[in-house]
């Protein structure tokens, strides 16, 4: 179910989202959200590239293997 926001933006950013939105002939609600979304994926996320990369890394693999082991033994600590 869609959610509604209020988002305040300064009169340059509203007028370049306005003119991105009318040029992709989509509400300006959409352009922005789908802004933000491509932001987050490109930004946070793993592309499939790297996850396989990740997949076919044995060494990384094996290493995290070993913290997760250590993890469920109790062994270490966690730091963030």
């Amino acid at each position: 179910m869609s959610k509604t926001i209020t988002l305040r933006i300064n009169e340059e950013n509203y007028r370049l989202f306005k003119m991105m939105a009318e040029r992709d002939n989509r509400p300006i609600s959409n352009y922005i959200e789908t802004a933000a979304r491509r932001f987050v994926e490109n930004d946070f996320l793993v592309d499939e590239f790297e996850m396989d990369e990740i997949k076919n890394n044995t060494e990384l693999n094996k290493s995290i293997k070993r913290a997760l082991s250590d993890v469920k033994k109790g062994k270490g600590k966690i730091v963030g």
